[in-house]
Order: structure tokens, then sequence, then C-alpha cells
């Protein structure tokens, strides 16, 4: 299979955008320059074999790893489920507006694309309002119990979050990103993706895992920089991630979720304190 690119060909949208505002400092007026995060939408279509390409959904991004959010969030919808399912990834050269050009990415199939995209809906998140035993019962039949013999030390998962926060260069800069990172058993940061969507970030580092052919996850820990909701846990489990490590709360859909697919939820994760909400087991306490 050729074609596929595990990262964007150039920097065509940038992840942060300049403005100009008036700041209040203890009673003091003055403008000055600021730095938002930027929020763009992106349209994902599927070209299947030998036919048209059909828009499957928008999502609203920060621009950049474009592809990696595509092939992740298909591949988390069980839309692809393997490698070899993809012919090519690219920004899509038919749109209407030149300046959304690079708001478009196409996934070309290997195979005949059989879905009717117009009566395709995307699993529901905490947005727009989810019935928890259906999408449990959907998710269950997409995706095997995560087993792994994965263990982490206690140190080791304390200093994910900092570890985290440390290396999101965009929300330094912003305050306005979430970030999802990939550590080693050890604690070693391996790969790090920041969105304005929470949802997202996770996409693209199962993107790129999915795109460098080494899914599944299944000795590696996700620490998250915000709250845990069930959308997080079910990519999670699609990606066979063992472990969750969060600085904020996770929602009761979520624990009952990771409960059920063998994942260890930790959440408010602070200060040498945390909670954690399920599959005790595979964290290690000093002797």
């Amino acid at each position: 299979m050729t074609g596929v690119a595990t990262t964007d060909p150039m920097p065509v949208r940038r992840p942060t955008t300049d403005v100009k505002i008036t700041a209040v400092r203890n009673g003091h007026v003055t403008g000055r320059p600021d730095v938002l995060a930027t929020e763009e939408p992106m349209e994902i279509r599927i070209q299947g074999l030998n036919q048209e390409a059909v828009p499957i959904t928008v999502t609203m991004r920060t621009p950049g790893n474009d592809f990696e959010l595509a092939v992740g969030l298909l591949f988390n919808e069980g839309l692809i489920a393997s490698y070899e399912d993809l012919k090519a990834v690219c920004y899509c050269a038919n749109v209407k507006d030149e300046e959304q050009r690079f708001n478009v990415v196409t996934v070309e199939l290997a195979y005949h694309y059989l879905g009717n995209h117009k009566e395709r809906t995307f699993m529901s998140t905490a947005a727009c309002g989810v019935c928890g035993t259906t999408s449990i019962e959907e998710l269950a039949s997409r995706t095997e119990k995560v087993n792994s013999t994965l263990t982490v030390n206690l140190d080791t998962m304390f200093s994910l979050p900092n570890q985290l926060q440390s290396k999101q260069a965009i929300f330094k800069k912003t305050g306005g990103l979430h970030g999802a990172g990939i550590f080693d058993e050890s604690g070693k940061l391996e790969l790090i993706r920041e969105d304005i969507g929470r949802h997202n970030a996770l996409d693209k580092i199962v993107g790129h895992y999915f795109l460098e052919q080494t899914l599944p996850l299944s000795n590696k820990i996700l620490a998250l920089s915000g709250r845990i909701g069930f959308e997080l846990v079910q990519k999670a489990a699609m990606a066979q991630i063992p472990v969750i490590v969060a600085v904020s709360a996770p929602s009761s859909l979520a624990v009952k979720t990771a409960e059920s697919l063998g994942i260890t939820l930790v959440g408010f994760t602070r200060n040498n304190s945390a909670n954690i909400y399920t599959h005790a087991d595979r964290i290690k306490y000093p002797k």
C-alpha cells in the first residue's frame, strides 16, 4: 500500500492565531498582542475503491496532524480496521472555496465502501447526549476487552501529568489546548498531541500509531490533561490502551466503560495524590 503519509506534507494551517487585545491588569488598561489556539472545521471524506469521495463528518479541531486525526477518528469509529484498508490520505483539491482546501481531508480506501454516508452517525459523546447502556454495548461489539500484563509503579504514575504539561508547547502560548500523551511503562514520553478538542488529541495519537503500523498499544500508558469522558475511554479501548491517567475527574459512564473493558482509570492525579477508579491491581505500590 502506497501514498499514505504519517504527517501533513506542509504546515498549511497554523495551530495558533495572533490577535490584539485590551488587557486590564490591576487597574491599568493597555493594548497588547496575544495568541489564541486556532479552531477550524475539518471535513473528513471517504473515497471507496473506484468510487467518488463522500463526506463522513465535520469536526472542529486545531490544525496540525490532520491526516492522523482523520485516520484515527475513522479507526476509532470502526470504519477502517487495518493498514491494508488504506490506499491514501490527502487534502482535497476539489473544493468550492480554495481557502478551505486544507480543511478537507480525503481518506482513500483499498476496498469498495458500502456505507450510506447520509445515514451514518458516529457514536454520540457527552456534547450531544448519550445512552450509556446502548453505547457500551455498541463499543463492546467493536473491540475486545483490553488484555495486558502492564503494571505501573506509583511514582511513575504521579510523574505523568507534569511531564505532559511540560511538553505542551502550544498550551504554554495559548492556555487553551488539551493534551494527550503516550508513555512507556517506565514513564518515558513517546508521543504528545495537542488540540482544542480533547477527543481530537487522542484521535491524532491513535492515527499516528495506526499509520506507523504499531497498534495495539497494550503496553503503553495514556495521560490526559483534562477530564475523562466516555469518548476518551472508547478511543483508548479501540487502541487497546490498558491505563489512563488524568489530572481531572472521570464521568460515571467513563468509569463504567473502563471497568467493563478492563482499563485502569486514574483521575485527579495531582501533587502525589490520585483516585484509582477501576482495575487498581495494575498500579504497584512501594513496599
